[in-house]
């Protein structure tokens, strides 16, 4: 804060190379955008056949950041006739050229910009050529915006920080449902791993352990039940194999018989029936088995979510002992009020927020989606269970808690605004409106419901005015630093 507050109250110290000609009200101030660019001109009043200085402040729409290295044409329409000049960068982000009017009346100036590899042009429509510099400065300066509460905030020092101003939007906005979720497992995303056989288990290694990668395939841990006096597993494979070479000799015999017609087809089918059956089993055990001993792999890809016994603990069969998670695919469940339960058809979308970075998505972020809600609830549990399925692509961790905004659909229109543009000051609201972009009024609002992004202004501010977006406390700290030098960064 105190850097902050020192970056602004030493902004007058930039260089100021100023034309002291023209009052700094008396100057001509013009905004346009387009998708790419913002561009902010001020200019010495038009007259005719009177030298006009003019400054362009540009930056990306994007960032709000300063363009650099752009080519930039100017044309001035006045009835027919027309000036061209081309600008010069005399810092970056900071573009001058001059014109000379050659007609009174009403003029369009054009400017055509290059950069980057790309092109685009903004035109300043509704200026005034007048007859003499006298009658264009007195224009001008009654055009000026002035306001009581306003705040000096100019492009040297915006460029500087993270800044950012958006349009005030008139947008449909439902209810807004808040609550906290709980990030659970999909039930496809997890394998618990069990014994297949009685016996006590050893890992694979000593890390074998909760959040530990494993490849689909790969070897956990196994069960030795070699030294069981039951379900022996050398014993069983043993039991297995005699049982195989019997049905095998079996079948071969009566092959070798059916060739005489001395045994029927149906005797000969079941005998090879019986061998399918036991060389299954044998396989079965040859792959998973060795030497008395269970084999067991991750089924998928993933980590170990759990490890429920010990290394050397004895086991029966179906006993769960690890359970292994993708984190790919996750369940965010709310509880609410029974309330809102004739209200849960109509959920439209809903805004996630991670406390632990104050992170925001909405549900088209993870490509998620409604699920289901609960259509009851009991004494020990009243609440009403709402589940949303998600991709896991920010790193949520199962079993953590989020903040939701559940959202209705509703054909509602309200005025809404970011909420990085909501400054509080001693439990009022405030947002920064934009005069030009280089002075804000501080404006006292009252706000509504937010949904996580935007938050609806029940009084304050009015569609299609703009404000600023990010970076609003650094324009208040801008007034808390004190007057400041309007022409800071300034080239005319």
């Amino acid at each position: 804060m105190l850097l902050a507050l020192s970056l602004f109250s030493c902004s007058h110290k930039h260089d100021h190379d100023h034309d002291h000609d023209h009052d700094h009200e008396d100057m001509l101030q013009l905004v346009a955008y387009n998708d790419m660019h913002e561009v902010f001109v001020e200019a010495t009043p038009l007259a005719i056949n009177e030298e006009s200085k003019v400054t362009a402040f540009v930056s990306n729409l994007c960032n709000f950041k300063p363009v650099d290295g752009a080519e930039i044409s100017a044309t001035l329409l006045v009835g027919g006739e027309q000036t061209s000049a081309t600008a010069t960068m005399a810092k970056e982000g900071i573009y001058t050229f001059k014109l000379t009017p050659k007609q009174t009346g009403a003029a369009t100036l054009s400017l055509a910009i290059a950069a980057q590899g790309e092109t685009s042009t903004l035109t300043f429509d509704n200026l005034m050529v007048y007859e003499d510099e006298h009658e264009a400065e007195h224009a001008a300066h009654d055009a000026h915006p002035s306001i009581s509460n306003g705040i000096t905030f100019n492009k040297a020092q915006s460029w500087k920080v993270g800044f950012a101003t958006q349009l005030v939007e008139r947008t449909q906005f439902g209810q807004i449902i808040k609550t906290t979720a709980q990030v659970q497992p999909s039930s496809g995303d997890e394998r618990i791993i069990t014994a297949k056989a009685s016996g006590v288990v050893v890992f694979q290694d000593n890390n074998t352990v909760p959040g530990r990668n494993v490849a689909s395939g790969q070897r956990l841990f196994y069960i030795d039940a070699s030294e069981m006096a039951d379900n022996n597993l050398s014993v069983r494979f043993l039991e297995v194999e005699s049982e195989y070479n019997r049905a095998k000799a079996e079948y071969d015999r009566k092959a070798v018989l059916a060739e005489d017609n001395i045994v029927s087809q149906s005797e000969l089918l079941q005998a090879k029936t019986d061998l399918a059956n036991a060389e299954a089993q044998l396989n079965n055990l040859k792959r998973n088995f060795t030497e008395g001993k269970q084999s067991v792999s991750s089924p998928i890809a993933g980590y170990i979510n759990s490890v429920m016994v010990r290394n050397g603990e004895f086991v029966e069969v179906g006993q769960p002992i690890l359970k292994v998670s993708q984190n790919r695919n996750l369940f965010i469940q709310a509880d609410l009020q029974p309330k809102y339960y004739n209200k849960l058809a109509s959920i439209g979308d809903a805004t996630i927020k991670i406390p632990a970075n104050d992170n925001v998505y909405s549900l088209e972020d993870l490509n998620g989606k409604v699920i289901s809600y609960g259509k009851s609830s009991d004494i020990s549990n009243p609440l009403i269970p709402v589940t949303f399925q998600v991709n896991n692509n920010i790193d949520l961790i199962p079993g953590s808690f989020v903040e939701m905004y559940i959202k209705l659909k509703s054909d509602n229109m309200a005025v809404t605004v970011p909420n990085g543009a909501i400054v509080e000051e001693m439990g009022a609201f405030f947002v920064m409106v934009q005069v030009t972009p280089e002075l804000f009024e501080k404006r006292a609002i009252i706000k509504g419901e937010t949904d996580g992004f935007s938050t609806h202004i029940i009084e304050g501010v009015s569609e299609n005015e703009r404000v600023v977006s990010k970076g609003a406390i650094f324009v208040k700290l801008a007034q808390d630093a004190g007057a400041l030098d309007p022409y800071a960064g300034h080239v005319h």
